[in-house]
């Protein structure tokens, strides 16, 4: 055709068509555009301002009007699956709300974290904890902020349960007739040049008629991270009895029996307290209360054990204890660090099979455990910046000959001696933490709390 040829022109009135329509119609490009026959979709004349119709200027191709009624059919199953993951959100916020809500001392992080860990966002914790710990570092060098902590002088004698014919003697006669166990030798520091009173034990807290039961000592954990301080606690069982108490949540399952909390009749008499174990769903063992088996106890794992006398223990379970007439608690937490003297094999690994069940065994962090020496006595230690492995070289200075991982992070390591109040109540306490830098107040222990702990009271 040349191009003087004449063209026809639609008319005002005719159906457009293929690639001369709207903005909404296919581009020249789509492959599929040559195929669409057109057709008319007649729209309702709209009335003009002069209460006439509009022309009838609206028409779409097929493939117009199969797009959108897809895109209705889309937006309504958007809708639809917006209001199925809303349907699902409702119950699932509801319960973390009612977790905010719930009684106990946890900070909301606390409980935020746990909850995530309760509803299956457990790897993501343990991968955001390992990623902060490991940017979070602690300093190397230096020395700790105004020192090394002081061990409180003893105060006044706290209320056995049972009277008993020992406080009516005095001096040299109660001590030979009262029975004690050795207090613990002062530690060897790591540090080629102590700080004054570096390892050195001191008697501290309540006593009983009048001996101390309880020791602290202060010492930096390693050669390298000198501004950082661990925190011992030494305790005579013979002296003190131990009382497992279980927490609101943890062990789960586990009876309450004393109210989350140090109960009125416990307070004239107790003299320290320290935190428990790790959730018992991390704690790769078993929990064994007066009886009732809430979980069921593993062969070989670390597990501290109470009898119906008040002695604790830290034992290799099935090795050197079993259930028996005289047990009266035992919790466990993976396997021993310290075990015949000496550090368990393997602490230096990063594997999580043994021990760092969250963080790994490497991850410098606050944790705590609890140890036996040579004598019977029981050891808590506790501190920032430890690996499992400088955690059982402060158990070795310490003279524990087995010991175990408790809790750890700084919002669960928490050890306290306490002191009476009110000089004419002796149910009237308050706990001193065993480190300033510990998080919880000195109340922790006396109102009702999440995890379970373990608290001294005097025999005497």
């Amino acid at each position: 055709m040349s191009d003087d040829t004449p063209t026809s022109q639609p008319s005002d009135d005719a159906p457009r068509t293929g690639a001369a329509e709207d903005a909404g119609a296919p581009a020249a490009h789509d492959s599929t555009a040559w195929a669409e026959k057109a057709v008319t979709v007649p729209v309702e004349p709209t009335p003009s301002a002069g209460g006439r119709a509009a022309p009838d200027s609206a028409t779409l191709t097929r493939k117009e009007a199969r797009e959108r009624a897809s895109r209705r059919k889309k937006r309504w199953i958007t809708f639809g699956v917006l209001a199925l993951v809303a349907a699902l959100l409702v119950p699932i916020g509801a319960n973390y709300v009612d977790t905010l809500r719930a009684p106990g001392t946890d900070s909301a992080g606390a409980r935020t974290v746990e909850w995530m860990r309760e509803h299956g966002f457990g790897p993501m914790v343990n991968q955001i904890e390992r990623w902060w710990y490991t940017k979070n570092a602690p300093p190397k060098g230096g020395t700790p902020k105004g020192g090394l902590p002081t061990a409180q002088a003893p105060t006044a004698a706290a209320v056995g349960r049972i009277p008993t014919d020992l406080a009516l003697l005095v001096g040299s006669v109660k001590q030979t007739l009262l029975p004690t166990t050795p207090p613990p030798q002062d530690m060897q520091p790591f540090v080629d040049t102590p700080l004054p009173n570096e390892g050195v034990w001191g008697p501290t807290g309540r006593t009983v008629l009048g001996t101390p039961a309880v020791y602290t000592a202060f010492m930096r954990p390693d050669p390298i991270h000198t501004s950082l301080v661990a925190g011992f606690m030494w305790m005579d069982p013979k002296l003190l009895k131990a009382v497992h108490v279980p927490g609101l949540k943890e062990p789960a399952g586990a009876p309450q029996k004393y109210g989350a909390q140090i109960p009125a009749e416990l307070r004239p008499s107790t003299v320290a307290a320290f935190n428990s174990a790790f959730r018992l769903d991390d704690s790769r063992g078993g929990f064994w209360d007066e009886g009732t088996e809430v979980r069921p106890l593993v062969p070989g794992q670390a597990t501290l054990t109470i009898d119906k006398d008040g002695r604790p223990d830290v034992v290799a379970w099935g090795r050197d204890r079993n259930v028996d007439g005289n047990l009266s608690q035992a919790r466990q937490n993976l396997a021993l660090v310290v075990d015949n003297g000496v550090s368990a094999a393997g602490l230096d690994s990063e594997a999580t099979t043994k021990w760092g069940a969250t963080v790994g065994n490497q991850v410098l962090v606050w944790r705590s455990g609890v140890g036996v020496d040579r004598n019977g006595g029981l050891i808590y230690i506790a501190g920032p910046g430890l690996s499992v492995n400088q955690l059982a070289e402060l158990f070795l200075r310490a003279g524990a000959v087995r010991a175990m991982e408790l809790d750890i992070n700084s919002d669960w390591t928490t050890a306290y001696v306490f002191e009476q109040t009110d000089p004419n109540n002796a149910a009237a306490i308050n706990g001193n933490k065993l480190l300033p830098e510990m998080k919880r107040g000195g109340d922790r222990y006396l109102v009702p709390g999440e995890r379970d702990f373990v608290t001294l009271v005097a025999r005497y």
